[in-house]
Order: C-alpha cells, then structure tokens, then sequence
C-alpha cells in the first residue's frame, strides 16, 4: 500500500522554478546560497504521514514496515535532488537536509535503533547529494540533544551542524568544540533562544554571546546564528543587543 500509494512527483522541476536566476543574483551580491530539500527528514516526514506514535511503534515493533516507510521518504527526497542539484549545483554552497532526533534531555529513538533503520538511509541520501553537488557543503539541522549522534553524523558527511542546542543536555559550547570542532561547523548556538534571548537583560544577551562565541568560534568553523527562530516575545533592545556582541566581537 505504501508503495502503491499516488506519492506527490518531487523532481518535478517546476518545484525549482526561478532558483537559478535567483541564486546568481545573489551571488553578485557576494551572498552565499543555500537550498533545502524537498520534505522534512526522513524520520520527521514519516512521522507525518504515519503519526508519531504509530512510526514509533512501528520501529520497535514492525521494523519491517518502518523501513518501507522511510525507504520511500528517501526516494522522494532523491526524485527531488536529482532532479534540482544537475541544473543548480554550480550555483549552490550549500545545501540543507534536516531531520529531528534529539530532545532537551536526550533523544527521541536510541542511538541503537537510529544507525539500524534510518543511518543507512541517510547514507544513500548524502551520498548521492555529495555526488551531484561536490563542491557544496552538506548542512544538517536537528535540535535537542544529538551528541551521542554526532560521530554519525560526521561519517555520514554532514559538514555544518544546525541548531547547535547548547541548553540541551550534553551540548555544552566548549565540549562539542573541543570533541568535535575539528570536522564539523557550528552553525548556531550563538544565544540561547529559550530563556537568555527572550528574557534576560541586554547585558546578559551579551554575555552569553560573548561565551557561546569564545567557545565555538576559535580556529574558525563556526557561523554565528542564534539556537532557534527569534520568537515574537523577544524584546527588540535584546535582538539589538545581540546583534551589536556579535559585531563587536574579535572573531567575528
């Protein structure tokens, strides 16, 4: 039934429509280009068409099925990319996949059941990706707590890491430098976005800037961006504040 199933055509290639134009504008203007894929992550969108709790149970129950799941997920996001990365990879820095596997404490699945059943999908998928498109970078986003996840992440060919969750437990800014800052960009993790950002004085923004930097930015692989989205309750003279550590900032 799940293959049966009348999927959505993701390389079709009006989906791109206007990018390339787009991108070499942007480049003229000295900006990096980046493009995100089709779907949301493999586990993520599977989750979306099965249910949260029904995939969950279907991993550690009916693997079997599962994996047909998330089998399909990868075809659709390869439909997608090579279909849009042979007409735009020359253009591109770097492309973006994403998919969500931690949460503030821990992770969503073991790190057991994430390197049987979705690992070696991710694999065909970046493989093909790095295939299509050498010269960009492969940016992979997933909140919470990945750090039992991320010597995965680096032999699978992820280059840039995004959000950088540094509240979430063993994400703390100097220890995933020291462990993993010499094959792998930060990308985020400049200000704690849940607590610091939305509700801590200008000056504490700037203190926390000033330490997320110290801690992530030295010997380069690091771009400064905060955890998550800037949320409405986010006071402006914070998002100033912010913004004026960051500049004021050596290494940036």
């Amino acid at each position: 039934e799940i293959r049966a199933h009348p999927w959505p055509n993701a390389g079709d290639p009006q989906r791109i429509a206007g990018l390339r134009e787009q991108a070499l504008a942007y480049r003229t203007q000295g900006k990096a280009v980046m493009i995100k894929g089709v779907l949301a992550g493999v586990f993520e969108m599977a989750q979306r068409v099965r249910g949260m709790e029904n995939l969950l149970m279907d991993m550690a129950s009916n693997d079997a099925l599962a994996v047909v799941i998330f089998d399909k997920m990868v075809e659709l996001k390869l439909d997608f990319w090579e279909m849009a990365l042979p007409r735009l990879a020359d253009v591109i820095d770097v492309i973006s996949e994403a998919d969500d596997y931690g949460t503030q404490t821990s992770q969503l699945i073991s790190p057991r059941m994430f390197r049987q059943q979705i690992k070696p999908r991710l694999n065909i998928l970046f493989a093909r990706i790095k295939q299509l498109a050498p010269n960009a970078k492969l940016f992979f986003h997933s909140c919470g707590n990945v750090r039992p996840l991320l010597p995965d992440f680096i032999e699978l060919g992820v280059d840039i890491l995004n959000p950088v969750h540094i509240t979430a437990t063993g994400m703390e800014p100097a220890a995933l430098k020291r462990d993993f800052g010499k094959n792998i960009v930060f990308w985020g993790g400049g200000v704690d976005t849940q607590d610091v950002l939305p509700h801590g004085t200008p000056q504490q923004v700037k203190d926390d800037v000033q330490r997320n930097i110290d801690a992530l930015a030295p010997g380069g692989g690091f771009v400064f961006s905060t955890v998550h989205n800037i949320q409405a309750d986010v006071p402006p003279q914070n998002i100033v504040a912010m913004w004026e550590a960051a500049r004021e900032h050596p290494a940036t």
